[in-house]
């Protein structure tokens, strides 16, 4: 099938070196805002996936997120706030990134055009069919991230990916892509801008559909949110002052007693 590189397009704009920092930033958030129209038409893409996820995590599997340099970096992003957020474990959700942990703050060098390397990565954490792996590439070129699918696929895990460019080797590997044509970037190549903002759009709402589905939260709020920084304690206290029209004292005494929001009400609401 034809494969055009969206991502490597050259710029809408040219010389950005003359141009006034109101004038850049214009042109900019000009561009962001095509961002979420892009990701719009990806969401009957985006929903099949979080259903075979929600499916998946109810019968014991877990969500893995795998790519390289930002794509990775906003795969790790997502997965490391979903303890606190919804008080999962941290084995739940994971984000891999090509070059291992070193490669979160530094890029390391050839790290993402190892084919083999992530399917490896995915086996240090016993990686099996009851799993997910989405693979995040902006250019859905990426050979540890291509790699990691292909095994995958072969060993009957779910695979779905997060790309921006349509019929890519990543759109065409993947039993469940999600393709969100952003077009160029501002700077061109620059997929950390526009491509990397629609990633994190995705993320979002997959990790947050997928967690109100397996009922993690109720009415709006985050019942299952550990109490871990004096923020999450004091809107824990609101809640339960909110939900059983309590005092702030005995709304204290509630969550001491019984560490979080949803043990609160689940024993004390009507």
């Amino acid at each position: 099938m034809d494969f055009l590189k969206t991502t490597e397009q050259s710029s809408h704009y040219n010389n950005l070196e003359n141009m006034s920092a109101s004038e850049l930033l214009t042109h900019i958030n000009n561009e962001d805002k095509t961002v979420a129209v892009a990701v719009e038409k990806a969401i009957p893409q985006i929903e099949a996936i979080v259903k075979e996820i929600v499916s998946k995590l109810k019968t014991g599997g877990r969500l893995f997120y795998i790519g390289a340099g930002t794509s990775g970096r906003l795969g790790i992003l997502d997965a490391s706030e979903c303890p606190p957020t919804f008080g999962v474990t941290h084995e739940l959700v994971m984000g891999l990134i090509a070059g291992g942990d070193t490669a979160i703050r530094k890029a390391v060098e050839n790290a993402e055009d190892d084919t083999n390397q992530g399917w490896k990565d995915l086996l240090a954490y016993n990686i099996n069919s009851n799993d997910v792996v989405i693979g995040i590439a902006a250019s859905g070129t990426t050979p540890y991230v291509i790699g990691a699918l292909k095994e995958a696929n072969k060993s009957g895990v779910t695979t779905g990916c997060i790309t921006m460019n349509e019929n890519s080797p990543l759109h065409l590997t993947a039993k469940y892509p999600i393709v969100a044509v952003v077009g160029p970037e501002f700077v061109t190549g620059s997929s950390r801008m526009k491509a990397g903002t629609a990633q994190k759009l995705i993320l979002n709402m997959i990790s947050t559909s997928t967690m109100v589905l397996l009922g993690k939260v109720k009415g709006n709020k985050m019942v299952d949110m550990k109490l871990s920084n004096d923020k999450l304690v004091d809107r824990a206290k609101r809640m339960v002052m909110e939900n059983l029209n309590v005092s702030l004292e005995e709304a204290t005494i509630l969550i001491e007693k019984h560490g979080n929001v949803r043990n609160v009400l689940e024993k004390y609401k009507a």
